[in-house]
């Protein structure tokens, strides 16, 4: 499959050519899992959990590939913004997911140990053996452990180079399915020494990643669709990029006054610049298009910047005064 084609410079598209790579590598591990996981989950709620989370975990990875794919088509007199957006809306699908399937899993996994349920779990012929169905359940997650680990730890790498949001949550849902794993095999063990409580709390811990996981999610994606400042790809901090363009833009000697706000399309920035000129020195057509050329090549993030001439700042605007 060719990939998309977006305006990236070249280390960016060596990563995005990585990270669709591994995405569906993450697909193709998650189908055997999901599999393995249902043959062996028995009664236990901890691997009915962990379960319903493996398929959960495959919203990501099919939101990603999908919204890479639309982002790379041209913009269109119905959509003059282009389709950048869909990160954003993939992002939200996949958190409004993790979110209903977290809260209806605690709500199930409560009233399991309120109730005292005491799953049982049974025996299994395996090669003439008469095997206890919770070491299958055990092995089963213990193998389901390492490649979330590592897929996890390059997908984060990877939403930072490539300032993906949907990346950055499918690293973050890796982490969870792991731990998940954890809990699951915590959880049945408890189960065989008589601690029959153990798979309820550990189903509920799991429920309550998942639910965690579609909080976060979605509450980034809702702010990031409402134009909020444009922040970091984790959401930790508001990105530089709209500092640096109001440096650029306050040392231009026709500049008396700048303001700037960022808008996260997914992936890409527009930048929107409210300059007060300098009286006496309205800028030419060339300056201003040189401007706008020396604040675009600041980072490959800021795809498209429109430079408006006021002669006030808006009110709702922080000041940014020439040094």
């Amino acid at each position: 499959m060719n990939p998309p084609q977006l305006p990236l410079p070249e280390a960016q598209a060596h990563a995005l050519k990585r990270a669709i790579r591994i995405e569906w590598a993450t697909i193709a591990f998650l189908a055997v899992a999901i599999t393995m996981v249902y043959l062996v989950m028995g009664n236990s709620q901890a691997m009915k959990a962990a379960w319903i989370e493996d398929l959960l975990s495959l919203a990501p990875p099919l939101a990603f590939l999908l919204a890479v794919r639309l982002m790379a088509k041209p913009p269109t007199e119905k959509y003059p913004y282009g389709f950048f957006r869909s990160v954003g809306v993939a992002h939200l699908v996949a958190g409004v997911a993790l979110f209903a399937m977290g809260a209806f899993l605690l709500v199930e996994s409560v009233i399991g140990l309120a109730r005292g349920d005491r799953p049982p779990i049974g025996s299994v012929e395996l090669f003439g053996q008469t095997v206890w169905l919770g070491w299958l359940m055990m092995v089963a997650m213990a193998l389901t452990i390492p490649l979330p680990i590592y897929f996890g730890r390059v997908k984060m790498q990877l939403a930072e180079q490539l300032h993906n949001k949907v990346l950055y949550a499918d690293a973050d849902m890796n982490k969870a399915d792991w731990m998940t794993a954890v809990g699951s095999i915590v959880g049945v063990a408890g189960i065989g020494i008589g601690l029959w409580w153990a798979d309820a709390v550990a189903a509920t811990l799991i429920a309550t990643s998942i639910l965690w996981d579609g909080v976060k999610n979605t509450r980034a994606a809702i702010t990031d669709l409402m134009d909020t400042r444009a922040t970091t790809f984790d959401d930790y901090s508001p990105h530089p990029d709209a500092a640096l363009v109001d440096e650029v833009l306050a040392h231009l000697p026709w500049v008396a006054q700048v303001a700037t706000r960022v808008r996260d399309q997914g992936q890409f920035f527009h930048v929107e610049a409210f300059i007060v000129p300098t009286r006496g020195r309205m800028p030419t057509l060339e300056q201003v298009t040189e401007a706008t050329e020396e604040c675009t090549a600041l980072d490959w993030k800021i795809h498209d910047m429109v430079i408006t001439l006021v002669p006030e700042l808006p009110a709702q605007l922080a000041v940014t005064s020439p040094v």
